[in-house]
Parts: C-alpha cells; sequence; structure tokens
C-alpha cells in the first residue's frame, strides 16, 4: 500500500494574481503557507483487474475512461496503465469547497501516490506542474497555480509566475521567533459557507481576458500587496502585516459582488471590533474560511465562538506533498 499526505494552505499576500489569465500578461506574484491540515490518497493493487475509487463517492470501472470523477480519471489516463488494478482512497482533513486548497492538494497528493506506486520518483517542482496541467490544461478549471505550487513544496513560499507559465519560488526569509508568533497569531474560523471558486474565478478569468481595467488595476494592486506582504514579514513587523491583510481584504472585495456577503461582513467588523489587526476570507471568497491576524487572540476566540464560529487551529507544514507509506 502507498499513502501519500499533502498540506492545504492559507494565502499570505498576492492571491489571484496565479491564474494565467493574468500571469501571462503581467506577470503573478504571491506567498503562501502551507499548513498541518491534509488530503491522504492511498493507492493499493487489488486482486482483481478494475478501478475501484473511495471517496465521497464509490466507483467500480474497468478502465480509465469510464470514472466519474475528472482529476482522478486524467492523472490515471496519464499514466496508461494497460491493464489496470488498483484501489484508490482519499480522506481529508477539511471538506473541499472551504477555500484552503484542497483540490490542488488531493491532484499533487495522487500524483505522488501513483509515482510511488510505479516505483518512480518526482521532484516537487515537476509534480506541481503536472497537477496544474491536469486541472487548468486537461480539465479547462478556471484556476490558478497557487494550490498545486504550495502543497507540492511546502513551508512559506513566495512564488513568481512568469509569462512563459514557468514558476519561481522562494522561502520566505522570516526569524523563526516570528513565525512561532504568526502560527499564535493567525487564527482560522469556519464561517458554515462552502462554495465553489469556480464561479468567482471564471468571472476573474474572462475580465482579466477581456482587458477589464477594473479587474486588471485590483490584480496590480493585490500583487502590489503581496510584494509588501512579504517585506513586512522578512522584517518581523506582525501589525503591519495584519493592516496589511485588511487593505488586501478591502481590495478583495471589489473584485466580485459574490466575494462576501452581509453575514460574513458582520463577523469581519465584530472581529475588527474584538482583538483582529486584520484579516480575510482565504481562497476565492464567497465562504469558507475568515483567517485574522490577532492583537488579542483570547478576545477574539471568545468573541467568534460566541458568534456560533469554530475555530480550526493549525501549525505551518514544511515537508510539502510526502510519502507517509511505500
Amino acid at each position: 500500500m502507498i499513502i501519500t499526505r499533502s498540506p492545504l494552505r492559507i494565502s499570505l499576500g498576492g492571491g489571484g494574481t496565479d491564474l494565467p489569465s493574468y500571469y501571462r500578461k503581467f506577470e503573478g506574484f504571491l506567498i503562501a503557507a502551507a499548513i498541518d491540515k491534509y488530503v491522504y490518497v492511498s493507492i493499493l493493487r487489488s486482486f482483481s483487474e478494475g478501478i475501484l475509487l473511495k471517496y465521497s463517492q464509490i466507483e467500480n470501472v474497468r478502465k480509465a475512461e469510464e470514472i466519474k470523477h475528472p482529476i482522478i480519471r486524467e492523472a490515471l489516463l496519464m499514466q496508461e496503465l494497460k491493464t489496470p488494478q488498483i484501489e484508490i482512497t482519499t480522506i481529508a482533513d477539511i471538506p473541499s469547497g472551504t477555500g484552503l486548497g484542497s483540490s490542488g492538494a488531493f491532484t499533487t497528493g495522487l500524483l505522488r501516490a501513483l509515482y510511488a506506486h510505479r516505483r518512480k520518483h518526482i521532484l516537487a517542482e515537476d509534480l506541481a506542474e503536472i497537477a496544474c496541467h491536469i486541472e487548468i490544461d486537461r480539465l479547462g478549471e478556471p484556476i490558478g497555480k497557487q494550490d498545486q505550487y504550495i502543497a507540492a513544496y511546502g513551508g512559506l513560499t513566495a512564488f513568481t509566475f512568469h509569462r512563459d507559465d514557468s514558476v519561481s519560488s522562494e522561502p520566505i526569509k522570516i526569524p523563526i521567533e516570528t513565525i512561532f508568533n504568526l502560527e499564535d497569531s493567525l487564527l482560522l474560523f469556519f464561517t458554515g459557507f462552502s462554495r465553489n471558486a469556480g464561479t468567482i474565478l471564471k468571472d476573474q478569468h474572462i475580465r482579466s481576458q477581456q482587458n477589464d481595467s477594473d479587474m486588471l488595476d485590483n490584480l496590480h494592486y493585490i500583487k502590489d500587496l503581496g510584494y509588501r506582504s512579504k517585506e513586512v514579514l522578512e522584517r518581523g513587523d506582525l501589525r503591519k502585516f495584519g493592516k496589511l491583510m485588511d487593505e488586501h481584504w478591502q481590495q478583495k472585495r471589489k473584485r466580485s459582488n459574490g466575494m462576501s456577503n452581509a453575514q460574513i461582513d458582520e463577523w469581519y467588523k465584530l472581529a475588527m471590533d474584538n482583538g483582529a489587526i486584520g484579516g480575510k476570507l482565504v481562497g476565492a471568497g464567497g465562504g469558507g474560511f475568515l483567517m485574522f491576524l490577532a492583537d488579542d487572540s483570547a478576545l477574539l476566540r471568545n468573541t467568534m465562538h460566541r458568534a456560533g464560529l469554530e475555530e480550526v487551529r493549525f501549525r505551518f507544514d514544511y515537508e510539502g506533498t510526502k510519502v507517509l507509506l511505500s
């Protein structure tokens, strides 16, 4: 049996500039952090011919072309298994549709498992790029490259998305004390709203392709916030980083009418009045997790708990997508 583990992520600045519709014209930049919440994929060779899949549904088919799950189907088609005898099971610490990059984490985890199953090694860069190829090129999803790359690499990492589709990565040079303080000060609260990011990202994709000036100006601003966020984190100035998170959220809300709603806005104001320096919705928007940089963590936790929001505590992950058992 092969078991892989792939981390979910939080965005720390510049999110949205990793979509091809933007970076192929202007180059994208963002910083992200992998966290210790994971997607797990197991693969074993079954005794009978065929493919057995166990995720939120169960599929039992004879060949890859018959698989309904699009990512698994495309990944297996790329493996070109002649007579498949394989069972794939996946579970996750946190459900999909919550803004933590679960789809990208799943794809990298699945690919790592398939390569290990065939006794092949694959570098993190290649793992991320093949995952992007499956989701963006083969399946035509209007998404960016952030989730696949941060899942593959792990850590607190800055990515530059070049016009030629290549990607550069660089660990953020944050003092260790700042990392510990950042882990203690960043709080995640589940809004209770799950959503499909595709609608919001498709709108961004189309408007970017059409050179919509409002959208492009917004993304230019967000990219600059990514650079500024990296700078203040490397300086160890968490208070300034929290204020940049708030600035980021105010800009992000302008990108789409579906980015927020009245309830989320109410919770955000409540947090800002009770211990938060800044915050934002993690992911494309519309639901998922609210993340705050807290000045008073105890006050913020108690306030959001009384408002009915569940906190998910986390630490950073530095290993990326890895094989746990082979």
